[in-house]
C-alpha cells in the first residue's frame, strides 16, 4: 500500500513539471506519429532488473492500446545481498527460492495535455492487465544449474503507469515511465523464504522504452 500511495504521490509534480516545459515550446502544428509501434522496455525496480518487449497501436492522437511481455526478478523486500572477499555472492539466510514474473498484458494509454504541449514532450498515463507466470528456482543451487528444477505457477496482474514519449522522430520512439505492478497468485502462496508464503507481489518499476514507428 505504501508503494501504491507513493507512486501517485509523484504523478502531480511530474504532471506539473510537463505542463511548465510545454509552455516554454512556442506552439506548433501536431505532428502526425505513424500508428504502430514496436520495442523493447528495459526495466529497473525495486525487486531487480527486467526486459520486456512491446506493441502499440494508436486509434486517435490521444488514445492508444497496446500489449506487452516482460520477464523480470522479483527480490523480497526483506533480502540482502552480501559477498565474500573475492566478490562471489553469498548464500542468503533463510532464503528457499528466486522468484521470476513473467506478465503478457493488454492495456490502454490516454496522451496527456495533446492541445498544450509540444510534440517533444508526450506525456501519458496507461493501465494494463494480463495473467502472470511466476517461476520459482531453488536459491541455494548456482543460478544455471537451479534453472533444471524450476516450477511455475499461475495468477493474474497489472499495472497503472505515468510516463512519457520524447523527441518528433517519426521513426523511433523513446520514452520512459513509472508503473506500479500488482501480481495475485491462484492458489498456494510462493515460499521465497521457508515459513512464508507470498499470493501477491506489488512493485514500482522504472521503464525505458525503445522502439520503432511504422
Amino acid at each position: 500500500m505504501k508503494k501504491f500511495l507513493l507512486f501517485f504521490l509523484i504523478i502531480p509534480f511530474v504532471i506539473n513539471y510537463s505542463q511548465k516545459i510545454g509552455q516554454l515550446g512556442e506552439e506548433k502544428p501536431n505532428i502526425d506519429f505513424p500508428d504502430n509501434a514496436l520495442g523493447l522496455d528495459l526495466m529497473i525496480g525495486e525487486g531487480g532488473f527486467g526486459l520486456g518487449a512491446f506493441y502499440r497501436h494508436s486509434l486517435t492522437n490521444t488514445l492508444t492500446v497496446f500489449s506487452d511481455f516482460s520477464i523480470s526478478e522479483s527480490k523480497h523486500e526483506r533480502e540482502i545481498e552480501r559477498y565474500d572477499i573475492f566478490g562471489y555472492p553469498l548464500p542468503i539466510y533463510g532464503k528457499k527460492n528466486r522468484l521470476y514474473l513473467l506478465p503478457l498484458n493488454v492495456g490502454i494509454q490516454y496522451r496527456l495535455f495533446y492541445e498544450s504541449l509540444t510534440d517533444n514532450l508526450r506525456p501519458y498515463i496507461s493501465a494494463a492487465i494480463g495473467p502472470t507466470m511466476f517461476i520459482t528456482t531453488p536459491a541455494p543451487r548456482e543460478f544455471f544449474n537451479s534453472l533444471g528444477y524450476a516450477q511455475a505457477k499461475y495468477g493474474i496482474g497489472g499495472y497503472v503507469g505515468f510516463g512519457a514519449n520524447f523527441g518528433t522522430n517519426v521513426n523511433n520512439l523513446t520514452g520512459i515511465n513509472i508503473r506500479y505492478y500488482y501480481h495475485q497468485l491462484f492458489g498456494e502462496g510462493i515460499e521465497q523464504y521457508y515459513g512464508t508464503f507470498e499470493k501477491n507481489i506489488q512493485q514500482v518499476t522504472l521503464t525505458i522504452n525503445i522502439g520503432l514507428m511504422y
